[in-house]
């Protein structure tokens, strides 16, 4: 499609900061960023709304709301990149009030020596014992070194009696062997407080060869009771991060789906732990709602709740790509994001926007229309960024983005099958660009997929797709934006939550598309920092 730069020159209330400088050194270089081509952009080494260390990244969050200090803590597997050979992944932890601000604690557990049980460290969860006044964290211990009749997995147990010093259990090692799973794949403990008052432990494992939730209870944290399996895995499939929670009168689980064909985020619920449990007996399948329990893109993994008694919040990373590349693989680990989670009237979950993360924008403004595609008898760009119509195959590019950003703004189709989407790392002269597709599944139905589009671009990319929701029957869509450097997440209407990886979103220039039929969008705001 042919396009011209309707208008290169922008008001200097728009223009970004001249001195640019390199992620990779200190060298300051002069740079107009008023034109529209493209930037070869890199991250700053550490990340603070989608939090990510200033070394290494975030893998497995284990978020707990501390009843003492009246906060947030989120353990994490620290991931070094390299990490050392046979002991890797010690607990790490940040603490936060809204989900929106980090202070780091440093590591907290660190992880045993080449031969111990935990010379690598998996999953676990933390919970306050009021009667002993002490913090338990429940980990995975994963061996390096495996003599004849090993545990690859095991459940450990670290206390403190304020956060800061953590001793290790020698004495605690629950072993899923000693109970009929199997020894290799056994982790990821998570404990919660039943209606019953006592707490539940449940365990990722395998019985059988079948992947099964099992469970203990104790009175104190202590000594545990095995109750048998809490609930079987569907088909061929394994529930890691389990994350069990009451939230009014209903129960639900998040887990994490392995299973390469899904690798997904996803929540069962039941009005009582046993109507929980019944929803996968015999492979029975009985999902939360009409999208199988997704609650997430591809683009988050391993993601557990927390709340505070007013706001449950849940937090995952979204994975790095293999050499920065927004086509290839999604890897291990990455940056922590938080949503926050909406309960609907009938019980069914979806993820929407952090409150606090909204707060950080307070300069939001409408921008210009930086270049748009060339009108002809099918294709039009009509109106300004205040009000802007797009028919047939047309788009219009805003101004350069900053590190972090907030865009927000309504579209409303003219018939159920027009389709939009928005673009990143876009100029006027990229042969290739990332895109977000609002898609059109089906006359009721929408699915947000991740495109590598422009004149060299390979189309759908299956590593970043999202699930399947309901096209709103007026048609209109409200969706807000937020980007901090490569993270990139998406809410439309409350009914579905985007998160990926976009490597190049800072410093260059965006787009939102019409591909069919005709668009409208109002109320369009960017707010940047």
């Amino acid at each position: 499609m042919k396009s011209m730069i309707d208008s290169i020159l922008m008001a200097a209330a728009t223009i970004m900061p001249l001195a640019a400088c390199s992620d990779d050194n200190n060298t300051s270089e002069q740079r107009d960023w008023s034109t529209t081509t493209l930037f070869a952009s890199s991250d700053a080494a550490a990340q603070d709304i989608y939090y990510k260390p200033q070394s290494g990244y975030v893998g497995d969050p284990m978020p707990f709301y501390d009843p003492i200090a009246k906060d947030f803590k989120i353990l994490y597997l620290q991931d070094y990149r390299p990490n050392p050979v046979g002991t890797y992944h010690p607990i790490w932890a940040v603490s936060t009030t809204d989900a929106a601000s980090y202070t780091s604690l440093g590591e907290i557990i660190p992880c045993g020596g080449i031969n111990e049980q935990d010379a690598a460290i998996g999953t676990g969860s933390t919970i306050y014992n009021e009667a002993d006044k002490l913090y338990y964290t429940f980990f995975t211990g994963h061996k390096y070194q495996l003599n004849a009749g090993d545990s690859r997995e095991m459940v450990m147990m670290a206390t403190s009696a304020d956060f800061k010093h953590w001793t290790k259990s020698r004495t605690f090692y629950l072993k899923g062997a000693d109970y009929g799973y199997d020894k290799h794949d056994f982790r990821d403990p998570f404990v919660f407080r039943g209606d019953d008052n006592l707490y539940h432990m449940l365990v990722a494992g395998k019985k059988n060869g079948k992947g099964v939730l099992a469970e203990w209870t104790s009175a104190d944290l202590k000594a545990w009771e095995h109750k048998g399996v809490f609930m079987q895995c569907m088909w061929d499939r394994f529930y890691e991060c389990p994350d069990v929670f009451k939230m009014g009168d209903w129960w639900y689980l998040v887990y994490s789906e392995i299973h390469e064909a899904v690798r997904r985020v996803q929540y069962f619920k039941g009005r009582t732990l046993d109507e929980l449990k019944a929803c996968t007996q015999n492979d029975a399948g009985l999902w939360p709602d009409s999208h199988e329990g997704f609650l997430d893109g591809r683009g988050l993994y391993a993601a557990k709740t927390a709340s505070d008694g007013t706001n449950r919040y849940i937090w995952g990373w979204c994975a790095t790509r293999s050499g920065k590349d927004n086509t290839k693989a999604l890897e291990w680990a990455g940056n922590l994001v938080a949503h926050k989670l909406i309960q609907h009237e009938d019980g069914t979950l979806t993820l929407g926007e952090v409150p606090g993360i909204a707060a950080k924008f307070d300069n939001a403004a409408t921008p210009t229309i930086a270049a748009k595609s060339e009108n002809n008898e099918n294709n039009k760009v009509e109106g300004d960024a205040s009000n802007l119509k797009l028919t047939g195959n047309a788009w219009a590019l805003f101004p350069r983005l900053g590190y972090q950003n907030r865009i927000e703004f309504t579209v409303k189709t003219a018939g159920k099958r027009d389709k939009f989407g928005i673009s990143f790392v876009r100029g006027t002269d990229a042969d290739v660009f990332y895109s977000l597709v609002v898609n059109d599944e089906g006359e009721e139905t929408r699915k947000v997929n991740f495109e590598q589009q422009g004149t060299a671009g390979i189309g759908f990319l299956a590593n970043g797709d999202s699930y399947v929701f309901q096209r709103p029957a007026d048609n209109t869509y409200h969706i807000v934006i937020t980007t901090d450097n490569s993270i990139c997440t998406m809410y439309i209407n409350d009914v579905c939550c985007y998160t990926n990886r976009i490597y190049g979103i800072q410093r260059n220039c965006w787009s939102i598309n019409s591909y069919s039929g005709s668009v409208e969008v109002t109320g369009l705001t960017v707010a940047s920092k």
